[in-house]
């Protein structure tokens, strides 16, 4: 799934069809305003040698996973950002060991995009956010 289908739930609905704004139209506004700060903490990841596959947390609640760069509270936005990579989230077995590899295939190059597993209530999921968007 592309940016563009997350990002625009409601597009073809009639303004009385749309219930409620998307909780991913918000965090697209916080991703614009988080751009440099991830981009950063994703060099500073790979430069180090702590992973060459950055994963960033994006969730509106509590998440043990990753440790936290961008709190929501602190900065008076809607989502709170964590930095892992792809070896805690093995680790953790929300990606098993026999799929990291077709993970690794689909993985996009983190000098573009940034990585987010995005948790909210219903869910969560892998989705790919182009840098300087």
């Amino acid at each position: 799934m592309n940016t563009e289908e997350l990002f625009n739930e409601n597009r073809g609905q009639s303004e009385p069809e749309k219930k409620k704004e998307s909780p991913l139209v918000s965090l697209e506004r916080d991703l614009k305003f988080y751009n440099e700060s991830i981009k950063e903490v994703a060099i500073e990841i790979m430069v180090e040698g702590l992973s060459a596959n950055p994963i960033f947390v994006a969730h509106q609640h509590e998440v043990k996973l990753g440790e936290m760069i961008l709190n929501r509270d602190e900065l008076n936005t809607e989502w709170s950002i964590q930095a892992s990579t792809i070896e805690e989230f093995v680790e953790r077995g929300i990606i098993k060991p026999e799929l990291k590899e077709r993970f690794l295939s689909s993985y996009k190059n983190p000098n573009e995009y940034m990585c987010l597993f995005v948790v909210v209530p219903e869910g969560a999921n892998f989705v790919y956010y182009p840098y300087g968007k």
